[in-house]
């Protein structure tokens, strides 16, 4: 077993820099110096570097906010946040003035296209993107606040978000709450206003999907969508519960009972060979191909790996005496 996993993370490491350095954080333990010394390398090598260089002179991508899909600027900017590139990249800061100038709309919300031409209002998962992005690259903009005001109003009665709420659904999206998970999270972390009541969203919202075992009905328990269960990178607005785990790996939050369930679904999905597959894509333009559907993939092996390594051993909500990496320090 240990061979196994020495094998495995060295196949991660032999990866682009987008997953060298999240390897060598959440996985090996590395020192700070050399995780940040690769992780520099996303803006000048790899899959990264490839997309920086399709920004048009306005700093956009595609020659659109959020389409055509998947080469529009939202889209892009996501997979650069994914991969982590380094917060204070001029690409990526322009990127943002253009998303915040181009979507904000009267009542606190981001949209972008019809959406925002005939209803003047936010969409709630473009919103929780946008939130995300101008957070997580720390851009300076009081926008900012009235965006993530925004989205704690409209949280709804059981905690999560739906973005047809306006059109009259009353029950949550899981896909739509994820995206506004993410966005809060980046905002907290960013150091934004009203902390508390923030994390308090987060919380309510985490409990909704806990509510749902994260893909099964609260009502019927049966499973919301079988897609739902297949692990997608990137996942677009789409959510799956591997994206939803790892967003609770990445709060810490709580190792709820009602996760286990998910829990054994990920394990499932290791192949002898300790890796994970790429289980589907959703079809749109590329850039180009980062993985291959059916082929061994870093992206759901590391995302994997690291849940595995935040959930206790014996399942039952305490932590591992030993966990399966060492946390890096």
């Amino acid at each position: 077993m240990a061979a196994r996993t020495d094998s495995v993370i060295q196949w991660l490491l032999g990866g682009d820099p987008a997953i060298r350095w999240q390897a060598l954080r959440d996985l090996v333990g590395a020192p700070e110096r050399a995780v940040e010394r690769e992780r520099r390398k996303i803006a000048r090598d790899g899959s990264g570097a490839r997309l920086l260089a399709r920004q048009d002179p306005e700093g956009t991508w595609g020659g659109g906010l959020y389409s055509p899909k998947w080469i529009s600027t939202t889209y892009t900017m996501l997979m650069l946040r994914d991969f982590g590139l380094p917060a204070t990249n001029r690409q990526a800061r322009k990127a943002c003035t253009v998303l915040l100038d181009g979507g904000l709309q009267p009542d606190g919300g981001v949209a972008y296209g019809t959406w925002a031409k005939w209803t003047r209002r936010g969409e709630m998962c473009v919103t929780g993107m946008v939130l995300s992005l101008v957070s997580y690259f720390e851009y300076e903009d009081a926008r900012l606040d009235t965006i993530a005001g925004h989205l704690l109003e409209q949280q709804m009665p059981a905690g999560g978000w739906n973005c047809q709420r306006s059109r009259g659904a009353t029950h949550a999206s899981v896909h739509t709450t994820i995206s506004v998970l993410e966005g809060l999270r980046y905002y907290e972390l960013r150091g934004g206003r009203d902390v508390e009541a923030v994390r308090t969203a987060q919380r309510r919202g985490r409990e909704f999907l806990l509510v749902h075992r994260l893909f099964r009905s609260h009502r019927t328990g049966e499973v919301i969508k079988p897609e739902f269960t297949r692990f997608s990178f990137p996942p677009r607005w789409h959510y799956d519960i591997l994206r939803a785990l790892d967003y609770f790996q990445a709060v810490n939050a709580p190792c709820d009972p009602r996760l286990t369930e998910a829990i054994e679904i990920v394990r499932s999905r290791q192949g002898k060979d300790g890796r994970w597959p790429a289980q589907h894509s959703y079809p749109g333009k590329t850039y180009f191909q980062l993985e291959r559907v059916g082929a061994p993939s870093r992206w759901n092996t590391l995302r994997a790996l690291r849940v595995l390594r935040w959930w206790p051993i014996d399942g039952l909500g305490a932590r591992a005496s030993r966990p399966l990496f060492p946390r890096p320090q």
